[in-house]
């Protein structure tokens, strides 16, 4: 898979990817990344906050929720419709490119 794009790295994508099923905790959302990845894309938890932080700076993503768990909040978030264009054209975009390969080697 591609390293991504100027507008979203791999990890950027698959979080925002894991954000179509609904809003999700930071812990969710890591297992969700590395299930879709196949393993490949495993974010340690600074790296994904960061993620989320740039994510939500870009307006791709918002907290949908805050929760009191074990006294401290669990924040949940959720894709922007913003968010939802962008990850789903970076899919069309590594479709396209994987076809045009496919085409390209596939037996006569």
């Amino acid at each position: 898979m591609p390293r991504g794009t100027d507008e979203v790295s791999e990890p950027m994508y698959y979080v925002l990817a894991a954000l179509l099923d609904g809003p999700m905790h930071g812990h969710a959302i890591m297992g969700v990344v590395t299930e879709l990845s196949g393993g490949r894309v495993k974010p340690s938890v600074g790296t994904l906050y960061g993620i989320l932080e740039r994510l939500s700076d870009r307006g791709m993503i918002a907290v949908d929720r805050e929760e009191p768990v074990g006294g401290r909040n669990r924040r949940y978030f959720r894709i922007t419709d913003s968010g939802t264009t962008v990850v789903e054209s970076e899919a069309q975009r590594m479709l396209r490119a994987a076809t045009l390969v496919m085409k390209r080697t596939a037996p006569a």
